[in-house]
């Protein structure tokens, strides 16, 4: 599975306004698990957050 950067110079759109105060790039994950895969969908678009770990 390969997931890619939203990028949108469009400032009036959501991803627009999240592409100019936050930082981006791109995220590569394996998704082993059958059950878990079938979560994700070809072509939809997901938000990555990130948690410290403690």
């Amino acid at each position: 599975m390969f997931l890619h950067t939203v990028y949108s110079e469009d400032i009036q759109s959501e991803d627009g306004r999240f592409t100019k105060v936050t930082p981006w790039g791109e995220h590569r994950m394996n998704v082993d698990n059958p059950d878990a895969a079938i979560q994700y969908e070809p072509g939809k678009s997901y938000y990555l957050n990130f948690t410290p770990a403690e």
